[in-house]
Order: C-alpha cells, then structure tokens, then sequence
C-alpha cells in the first residue's frame, strides 16, 4: 500500500444501518440499495473532488475534503430520511491520511475516521451526534448552526477513551437554503460567480479573500476590547479621593477648649501623622487590587505538528490544529498531548494568574 504523505484535517461522517447484521440476505440486499440511494441524494450538492466514500458494508464513512457545512447537511438529510432506512449517524473533525489500497484506488485511514466511527457507535437509531472538535468548529459560522445542537455529555469508548458529544437538533436553517439558492442564481462568468467557485487547494475563492479580513477585524476588536478592560480595571483599582471636608466649630467649643489644645488643633498635620495616613491608603489599594488580578485565567498557547489531541487534566478540550489558544484556571495542571501513531506527550505546568505559557511538540 502506497501513502501519499498527506494528512488532512476532515470532517468524516460514519453511518451504520441498524441490526443490518441480523437480518437475511435478501432483505440486507434491499437495505443496502434503499441505503446506497439515500447517501446519493444526500451528497448531490457536493462535488465529487470534495468527499471520499467508503463502503463498510453495513454502512459507509464519507470524508469531506472541503467545508465542514458540506458534512452537517448530508448527516442532516440522510437522518431525516432514517424512516426509509433506519440508521446511526456520527461527524467528527480530525486528522486523516489518504493511502491507495490494493486496488489502487485512494482511501482514508486516522483518527479522524477512528473517532467518528466511535461517535456513531454512541448514537441512537435515527440519532446524529457529532464530536467536540467538529461542534467548536461549526458553532462559530453562523448563530443558526449553533442553535442546531444539544450537549449530551461525555461517552468512553471500549478502549476507555472519553469523547464529548453534541446531538443534532431540528431541521436544516432557513440561511443555508438561501445561501445555495443564491449560489445557483449567479453566474459562472460574474464576479460573484468567481468568487463562487473553487480556488487553489479545492477552497472557495470567496474564503481565500475574507479570511485576511476576518483576521484583521479579529486584531481590532480584541484591541478594542482590551482597551476597554484596561479602563475598567484602572477604574475599580484607582479609588476616587474622597471629599476635603472643613470642620467649623460652634463658638461655645471654642471658648471650652483649653489654649494649648487650641493652639495644636488650629497646627497642620504632623509629618508622622501624614505616613500613618499615606500607609492606610496604600493597604487599601492592594487590598482592592487583589480581587480583581485574581479573577485573571491563564491563557496556554499550542504549537503541535502534525496535529494532536489535547488533553487537560484528563478531559479532552479539542484536536490542535485548528486548535490554538486555550485559557485554563491558574494552578497546576497536567498537560498530555495524544496521536494515534506515536506515543503521548505529557507536560506537568504550574501557570499564575494571567500568565501567558506555550507548549510547542512535534511528533515524530
């Protein structure tokens, strides 16, 4: 079997017909054409250079090289047609190698496969979950797909590994439908059109010119925003000076009040008295200083390559990349970077409040 050496971050959709085992041949032939049928119509909006299919027999894993959207509204369609063919579905995000079988023919071997298959397994008949890493990824397009799952919480696979799933929830979002529509009425030789179609790499040409604008305006609102954090901050450990107040005594204090004591009330403050006071004002600022600094997470960078779930403290918190920055409490904490094909990495950090650290590994 020849590799190609390329590894690619994918979202992979694993279906499974269920008790597909259990049934007589004639009837698990009638399945898998109804089955076969239902996967096409399912995947006709997606070019056949963006998606890979592989026949498991009593399913198919589909690996789409291209938008994650493409993965979501496939597993959508073929689970709303579960009546027809009852099926599980699972969708995750991670990495994948493409290798040419005995029949030279291009296949898809990972974890990225590995996990959806495990993710699936977790799903009901007529069910569709999907992993964290693809729900992170997803969630972030639009407010209408973050609507469309549910938490379900965390299952352990037979091999005790612990997967975070997300169920998917209602029906296909009104903007999707818009936006295809959209796309079919422009033309190939518009402007729009161009931006339509495919660019180097099989990605949008429309991608290729709004992610420097995406990145820019994400440099500018998070200046902004510390900006503001700063004044805030400023203002709740700065405290305003409180009002000079001037005591007038009534006469008949006055006149009952010896002359020496007279004499030191009307004196200015002594130089120790001015130190005593200087010393509470200055306890008073670290006092309302504390609070506010301790309330700062820490923030951990991530450099892994090829790529490499991260685990936290036994919880697993996404694959790195896309994976980039995390923020994490202040404290220690055990830091273990996991790959299907090489050996964990394990890191044991103490981080401060609002420190910055990052952990740079490469698998080789």
């Amino acid at each position: 079997m020849e590799s190609s050496s390329r590894t690619l971050v994918c979202s992979v959709l694993f279906l499974d017909i269920v008790e597909y085992s259990r049934k007589p041949v004639a009837e698990q032939l009638q399945l898998k054409q109804l089955f076969n049928a239902v996967l096409a119509k399912a995947l006709d909006q997606v070019a056949a250079a963006d998606r890979i299919i592989l026949d498991t027999g009593d399913g198919a894993a589909v690996t789409f090289m291209g938008d994650p959207e493409d993965a979501l509204f496939a597993a959508m369609s073929v689970r709303d047609m579960a009546s027809t063919v009852p099926v599980r579905l699972g969708v995750n995000l991670g990495p994948v190698r493409l290798v040419k079988d005995l029949n030279d023919q291009v296949n898809i071997i990972g974890d990225g496969i590995n996990v959806a298959q495990r993710v699936m397994s977790f799903s009901r008949p007529g069910q569709l979950l999907v992993s964290r890493s693809f729900y992170e990824v997803v969630s972030c397009l639009s407010r209408d797909y973050k609507a469309l799952f549910r938490h379900e919480g965390q299952r352990t696979d037979k091999h005790v590994r612990e997967h975070e799933v997300y169920a998917v929830v209602g029906g296909t979002p009104s903007a999707r439908r818009v936006a295809q529509t959209a796309s079919r009425m422009i033309g190939p030789l518009s402007i729009g059109g161009w931006f339509a179609t495919g660019g180097p790499f099989g990605v949008r040409r429309s991608a290729l010119v709004a992610a420097p604008l995406v990145f820019l305006a994400l440099i500018g609102s998070g200046m902004a925003a510390r900006s503001v954090m700063d004044q805030q901050t400023a203002a709740q450990i700065i405290p305003a000076p409180p009002p000079r107040l001037t005591l007038v005594p009534r006469p008949e204090t006055i006149a009952a009040i010896p002359a020496p004591e007279a004499a030191r009330a009307s004196e200015p403050d002594t130089p120790g008295v001015s130190k005593k006071l200087a010393a509470r004002a200055e306890k008073k600022h670290e006092s309302a200083e504390a609070p506010g600094v301790a309330g700062r997470p820490a923030r951990l960078a991530l450099a892994v390559t090829p790529w490499g779930e991260i685990v936290i403290d036994g919880k697993s918190r996404g694959v790195s990349p896309p994976l980039r920055l995390l923020e994490i409490p202040p404290g220690s904490h055990t830091i273990e970077i996991r790959n299907s094909t090489f050996p964990s990495h394990v890191e044991k950090i103490n981080l401060k409040t609002g420190e910055a650290r990052r952990i740079e590994h490469r698998f080789r």
